[in-house]
């Protein structure tokens, strides 16, 4: 299979689809590279490397595009790439669909094979080429909550780990999942009092027992989010249903009951954020202030550290991608787990999440979700 990757054009993103180890494999595996020159550069990979793992170097994105079979990205398309895209061409990236119409539409008009790394499962039900994006994004959300809690950056002016004699940042955790648990790791690491709020009993019995105790974990409601809030420092919002948005979970009204330069991070932006003042920011201008309660809203978090960003995110899907570039669409009648991860197909919704948060009918081309 021909297989390209374009460079990566949203703002600030700096991650790559495919690594020149990847690169490699996929060579080695019969199949044909090409690489938008430059595409690595922000994750520390030049062209010359790219050339020595067999890949061919191209100019432009639009050449990409024309001569290759499957595209392989970070970030989800934006309108002058999916314009670009054509009928039974595989794209192979995150989408983030449900929040987002408009590239939802684009991607029905094209009528491509779109898969989206967020919803591919495993056979225990997990999201493993979401994970390790997770884990980068839960952790660099707390040196960014602790680097706007300080004065000069809008927040309170409160030191995250605090000082003998003085407290620490409390920190509240909503949900318990990769975002959650690395967020509370590396919270309780540097020192901070941390809260987890979370609706799975085991899931809160693990966080227990990995952290020894030190994170307290609660079970989520409306009244213990309204309980934690007005103690919390930082709330940092991690919240997932796969496939499709977030809930709001902290409305405008709680702000007031918030203290004043406190922080807000949230991680589910990419899925239209769980707290219902977000919008997305860049990491150029990363925060903004509602009712006196600083908001750090970045939608691609982990591009800040592209380097281990496109290493980790390209150890998970390299697997699946050369399942795709070995036997096409075929690979998804093959594994279940990978078909769970096609969104669209040649013009129709196949993910039924995305499908019932922007009302649209849906297919089920490989049978892989019970449909009644």
């Amino acid at each position: 299979m021909r297989v390209g990757v374009p460079k990566e054009i949203k703002k600030n993103e700096h991650r790559v689809g495919l690594t020149p180890t990847a690169v490699r494999e996929y060579v080695a595996h019969g199949h044909t590279v090409a690489i938008q020159t430059g595409a690595g550069l922000g994750a520390g990979f030049t062209d010359d490397d790219y050339v020595r793992a067999g890949a061919a170097i191209v100019a432009d994105a639009a050449t990409i595009f024309a001569d290759n079979d499957m595209i392989v990205k970070v970030k989800e398309p934006q309108k002058v790439e999916w314009e670009m895209l054509r009928e039974d061409q595989i794209l192979y990236t995150y989408l983030h669909l449900a929040p987002d119409p408009e590239q939802t539409r684009g991607l029905i008009a094209s009528k491509c094979a779109a898969i989206a790394y967020e919803t591919v499962t495993d056979a225990r039900g997990g999201l493993p080429l979401l994970a390790p994006m997770s884990e980068v994004a839960g952790r660099i959300a707390v040196f960014s909550a602790a680097e706007t809690l300080l004065k000069h950056n809008g927040g309170m002016g409160l030191l995250f780990c605090g000082v003998p004699g003085v407290a620490p940042a409390r920190v509240l955790v909503l949900g318990g999942g990769v975002v959650g648990l690395n967020a509370a790791r590396m919270a309780m690491g540097l020192g901070a009092e941390v809260v987890v709020l979370e609706r799975s009993i085991p899931r809160m019995a693990y966080i227990d027992e990995v952290t020894g105790g030190r994170v307290i974990t609660r079970y989520s409601s409306i009244g213990a989010i309204e309980e934690e809030i007005v103690k919390a420092d930082v709330v940092i919002g991690a919240v997932l249903v796969p496939g499709a948005e977030a809930p709001k979970l902290v409305k405008k009204a709680h702000l007031k009951l918030m203290k004043p330069g406190s922080v807000l991070v949230d991680v589910a932006i990419d899925q239209g954020g769980c707290f219902e003042t977000s919008h997305a920011t860049t990491h150029e201008d990363p925060t903004y202030t509602v009712d006196g309660v600083v908001h750090y809203c970045v939608a691609n978090m982990p591009g800040a550290a592209p380097r281990t960003s496109s290493e980790a995110l390209n150890n998970a899907t390299l697997p699946f991608g050369l399942a795709l570039a070995n036997k096409g669409l075929d690979a998804l009648k093959a594994d279940p787990h990978l078909a769970r991860g096609l969104n669209v197909l040649r013009g129709e919704i196949t993910y039924p999440a995305v499908a019932q948060a922007l009302g649209l009918d849906w297919s089920d081309p490989f049978g892989v979700w019970a449909k009644g």
